[in-house]
């Protein structure tokens, strides 16, 4: 049985959806079988209040784009963004500014709906404390950023500190190959449960984390997108291990 909810004075506010909306293989399992796609991010919208976006990975957002998306969506809702792979992947955090201003600029069209910006490491990145001080004083304040680490060497004390800082959170990111230590840096809480399916017992166990952190004040949580449509009945089931 999941265990019972903390009292409300200690429960972040948790947010919970999927990596991407945008799934014709999800009729008939999420949505229904005739849902054209432009109505897709409505009807997501209207079961859970926040969704992670890759399509910021691969180009900018076009400022029209970012109103559709906002027009679609209810006050409350979110928009997590993963960072251009220019930034993350080509560039390496290094000599960034630019791009990274101009990122920062572009996403601002979504206002208020406007979540945390993920800024995702490749594999093959190790351990650099001096690459991530440097990339961190140039972030602009007052935006949400969080850092997924694919590399296990970059758990350690002085990475936590730098984070913490910066008031960077840490991606906690659980897949077959590597789990974020769930170390907290920052009022709020980012994670990615990437692994293809969750039992109930494992929803538990992720709720249970998710509680013992009373310092976050908001949690964002997003599942991994698959054929099947399971992700957003796994973020709902989360949800109301959570009371949320």
């Amino acid at each position: 049985m999941p265990s019972h909810p903390p009292t409300p004075a200690h429960r972040p506010r948790v947010l919970a959806g999927t990596s991407g909306f945008s799934y014709p293989a999800w009729r008939g399992h999420f949505y229904p079988d005739d849902l054209p796609a432009r109505d897709m991010l409505a009807f997501y919208a209207r079961a859970l209040g926040t969704v992670e976006i890759n399509h910021t990975f691969h180009r900018l957002p076009t400022p029209a784009l970012l109103l559709g998306w906002a027009r679609q969506t209810p006050p409350p809702f979110r928009f997590a963004l993963k960072a251009p792979q220019r930034i993350t992947h080509h560039l390496r955090l290094r000599d960034a500014a630019e791009v990274t201003g101009q990122f920062c600029t572009a996403v601002g069209g979504l206002g208020r709906k406007l979540g945390p910006l993920l800024f995702q490491l490749p594999p093959y990145l190790r351990c650099d404390a001096s690459r991530l001080a440097d990339f961190l004083a140039i972030l602009p304040p007052g935006v949400e950023c969080a850092f997924e680490f694919r590399s296990e060497t970059w758990f350690t004390d002085e990475i936590y500190a730098l984070l913490t800082k910066h008031r960077a959170a840490l991606c906690i990111a659980d897949s077959e190959t590597l789990t974020t230590p769930p170390i907290a840096t920052a009022p709020w809480g980012y994670f990615r449960l990437r692994r293809e399916d969750y039992s109930q017992g494992d929803l538990d166990a992720w709720a249970e984390r998710i509680r013992e952190t009373a310092r976050w004040k908001r949690v964002y949580v997003y599942f991994k997108h698959e054929d099947a449509g399971r992700g957003p009945a796994l973020a709902r089931a989360l949800l109301e291990r959570l009371g949320s």
